[in-house]
């Protein structure tokens, strides 16, 4: 499933797009919003699929070294740990995984260059010769090898954010989430008997859909209303001059407080405020918080939010 933080920032996304474009057609952005969530989920599927083509290139690269007409020793006995890597080949050979992928046909092969460098930089790295050196390879250590691959390779490659770049305009912010998302699931991953690692689903449930989709509406539905109270809370200071990324997180947040009913008011808070820091300058998400606060102040006082489920009921 793709987590609620970034299914708040697709909606924020959406939003943005929505109003800067002037456009009146809330089903016709609402459309485009679940569009952008999926190529999300397609990214994640794409991550996996770079772990495997990665060691795949690899076991190509021995393959071609035993072949030559005059292969040397070292060619004709290869140090394979990583074109073998069990945790890859049990992503690639067992569970729902491969099918996702083959289904999706979510492939890298339109980009050779980029699995050649990536192949380069990663044996030309420190943790990449301590891992081929190991006296024996296990389960544990394979997968240690493949989450610092993730976080030391795929997500600090310039050239891997150039290709995203140029393949879909909504992948632009999303590689940190998804290469977090594969971690999560591998992490979880015990490799006994067989078993398939976990994928997330697009969505957990029905209400992570419905979560969206409220939001978004009720967003686009009061904007005007939500902007006036932004505006009483900021009397000394000039609206216009304000960001409008930053109007627009702390109306997404009202939003949320207000159409939500099971989400705790603190939650949805502090949510908002971590997405400020990403999105504004450090002022912007001080600014925020103080107006934020204020403003949940206010409605508190006016009895307009509403807890309903266990723990939430009169919420302080």
């Amino acid at each position: 499933m793709i987590s609620r933080r970034l299914l708040r920032i697709k909606v924020l996304q959406a939003a943005y797009a929505y109003f800067k474009a002037g456009v009146d057609s809330p089903a016709k952005s609402e459309k485009e919003l679940f569009f952008s969530i999926g190529k999300t989920w397609e990214l994640y599927l794409s991550v996996y699929q770079l772990l495997i083509d990665l060691a795949r290139y690899a076991g190509k690269r021995i393959d071609l070294a035993r072949s030559k007409l005059s292969p040397t020793w070292e060619d004709l006995n290869p140090n394979t740990r990583f074109a073998e890597n069990s945790v890859i080949r049990h992503l690639e050979e067992h569970g729902k995984l491969g099918t996702l992928l083959r289904n999706h046909k979510i492939s890298w092969a339109g980009h050779p260059e980029l699995i050649r460098g990536l192949f380069n930089t990663l044996t030309n790295s420190e943790f990449y010769r301590e891992y081929m050196d190991e006296s024996e390879a296990t389960w544990q250590s394979d997968k240690k090898f493949v989450l610092t691959l993730l976080n030391e390779l795929i997500l600090l490659s310039p050239q891997l954010d150039q290709v995203l770049e140029e393949r879909s305009i909504y992948w632009n912010d999303d590689l940190e989430f998804t290469v977090r998302m594969v971690e999560k699931s591998i992490r979880k991953f015990s490799g006994e008997n067989n078993t398939p690692v976990p994928v997330y689903q697009l969505f957990k449930d029905e209400d992570d859909r419905e979560f969206v989709r409220r939001l978004f509406m009720n967003l686009i539905l009061n904007h005007k209303d939500y902007e006036k109270l932004i505006e009483r809370h900021t009397r000394n200071w000039d609206v216009e001059r304000i960001a409008f990324m930053d109007i627009l997180i702390m109306e997404l947040a009202i939003a949320e407080i207000l159409a939500n009913e099971s989400i705790p008011t603190k939650v949805s808070f502090n949510e908002y405020i971590e997405i400020a820091k990403y999105y504004s300058t450090d002022k912007s998400s001080n600014f925020i918080n103080g107006i934020l606060d204020k403003i949940i102040g206010q409605l508190k006082e006016e009895n307009r939010i509403v807890k309903k489920g266990r723990g939430l009921i009169g919420e302080s």
